[in-house]
């Protein structure tokens, strides 16, 4: 019987993740133009004529207007072919979501913050004067981060590379452990195991010390892994807790961009990021799709404060009043520990109209020397990064993408495969992890410049998700970046042309499909 009740909740939770989905509204949707034309057929048969006739008028004036708007081509391409292909369902919903309200309330909120929040991120103007002197191509993108987007250049600031999750959640604890002050902590998954009731068994003691607990985490974990009112579980224990982003039961636009930020902050001195979420099979406790390969970085010192601000700007979306930024200040260091190269945290966000994780990217790609290593567990592509990728390779640099070899969603890895073929024919080495899945999201080149953090190589990130890394330039921990991808390489296979012709039709015909509504999805 109890195996029985598993697998009823486990089909109940399937379908509520069914028909919350984008792909669910797609269903509705096209249920309702069925219903449309069943109704107009049988009740409005003398004037289906007029009535198609204004659809019509009216999907012609919405493929103008999509043609004519600000955006990336491959997202105009998707919704002009979900109007040409379903004329009601499309053009209906292309205006509905344009017209959402919630997501511009959002943006503004979101802007405002950025504002207040920028106050406490002020450029040192000696740090980007070092920086140009040096002669590197990182001082360009060191001003736009700053300049054009409130994300300043740090130096005196120790980092230390986790190649597992493991090893950074040892390191957690023994951080989370010494907190005087304040703790703040934003995951897109939380999920009730060792590695979380370890991590909240050490919040609530620290609540009750009279340490500032805030935890915030992605409303989709509401679904499957927490209860709906977990949050108030957590505030009888003095620790302040919030859903970003919550799922709520009606159609908004704003519920597609979750919150796929890992951010760690302790008392402003301490900070934690990377690709690895607060769940065991991160920490290989568990298995799920074979052995887990993650990636995180633990800063210390002054780069610490724009994790902490960037962690205040998505709390305070929700929240009235003006928070006391000025209470959780990072110290800064005396002197000046050149060792300690160059560190710039930053985040991206659906709203601000800026690409700022595809734009470090490609910053990497088109200013490398000698290589470009890259760890991504999803790899779908718009035309840009794939034309900047190839050209990198056509140009010389060594350019290897290390995948999954068990993927966790098996149509993202059959969207990723259709791109295998002109990657490789375009010099781009390909391998797969053959022990399970890579879930890092890394970048290393030319054994000085490195990112690492929550942006993987698909839409959802680089488009539609709240996101944050780190990038780093002329830090030792670039070398262990690189160590850690050459030893991960050695347990890799190489992905060949023959391999790729030879791929299933099912593989290839639904990767096919599906990478029609890549960027929607």
């Amino acid at each position: 019987m109890k195996k029985e009740s598993e697998t009823k909740r486990t089909a109940k939770k399937g379908l509520f993740k069914i028909v919350f989905s984008r792909a669910g509204i797609f269903v509705l949707l096209i249920l309702l133009q069925i219903g449309v034309l069943v109704n107009v057929t049988i009740s409005l048969q003398e004037y289906a004529t007029y009535i198609y006739g204004a659809l019509t008028i009216l999907g012609i004036v919405v493929l103008i207007y999509i043609i004519n708007s600000e955006g990336n081509p491959a997202f105009k391409m998707t919704w002009m072919l979900l109007v040409l292909a379903l004329p009601v369902v499309g053009t209906l919903f292309y205006i509905y979501v344009q017209l959402q309200l919630e997501t511009r309330y959002m943006k503004n909120r979101h802007a405002v913050l950025k504002v207040e929040t920028d106050l406490f991120m002020e450029q040192d103007p000696e740090i980007v004067d070092a920086l140009r002197a040096s002669k590197s191509a990182n001082a360009q993108l060191s001003y736009y981060l700053s300049h054009q987007l409130g994300f300043p250049t740090y130096r005196n600031t120790e980092i230390r590379y986790f190649p597992l999750g493991e090893h950074m959640f040892k390191c957690m604890v023994e951080e989370l452990k010494k907190a005087r002050k304040f703790i703040f902590m934003e995951y897109f998954i939380v999920e009730e195991g060792y590695m979380w009731d370890t991590i909240l068994d050490i919040l609530i003691e620290k609540a009750q010390q009279g340490v500032e607990v805030r935890f915030m985490y992605d409303g989709m974990c509401a679904f499957t892994l927490l209860p709906y009112n977990y949050p108030e579980k957590l505030k009888k224990y003095d620790i302040k807790c919030k859903m970003s982003n919550k799922i709520r039961p009606f159609v908004s636009t704003v519920q597609n961009n979750r919150d796929h930020r890992k951010i760690c902050v302790i008392d402003g001195k301490v900070g934690f990021t990377g690709g690895v979420n607060l769940a065991d099979e991160y920490i290989n406790r568990i298995k799920r799709f074979g052995h887990w390969k993650d990636t995180a970085i633990m800063l210390r010192g002054d780069a610490v404060q724009s994790l902490t601000m960037i962690f205040l700007q998505m709390w305070n979306v929700d929240e009235r009043g003006v928070d006391t930024y000025a209470r959780y200040q990072t110290p800064k260091r005396g002197g000046l520990y050149r060792e300690m190269g160059y560190v710039i945290p930053y985040a991206d966000s659906p709203f601000d109209n800026e690409n700022v994780g595809e734009e470090v990217y490609f910053h990497i790609l088109n200013h490398a020397k000698k290589y470009v290593h890259i760890m991504t567990p999803y790899l779908i592509l718009d035309n840009e990064m794939l034309t900047t990728l190839i050209r990198a390779a056509k140009s010389g640099i060594e350019v290897i993408i290390i995948m999954p070899h068990i993927p966790d969603k098996w149509y993202a890895f059959a969207v990723a495969k259709t791109y295998y073929k002109e990657l490789i024919q375009g010099g781009v080495q390909i391998y797969e992890y053959t022990p399970g899945f890579v879930h890092a999201k890394v970048f290393v080149s030319d054994d000085d410049t490195a990112t690492v953090g929550s942006i993987n190589l698909d839409y959802r990130s680089l488009y539609l998700h709240f996101e944050n890394g780190v990038f780093i330039y002329n830090n030792s921990e670039v070398d262990r970046v690189e160590r850690d991808f050459q030893q991960t390489l050695v347990r890799c296979h190489k992905v060949t042309l023959t391999e790729v012709k030879n791929m299933t039709a099912f593989t290839k015909i639904s990767g096919q499909v599906l990478k029609l509504f890549a960027p929607l999805m």
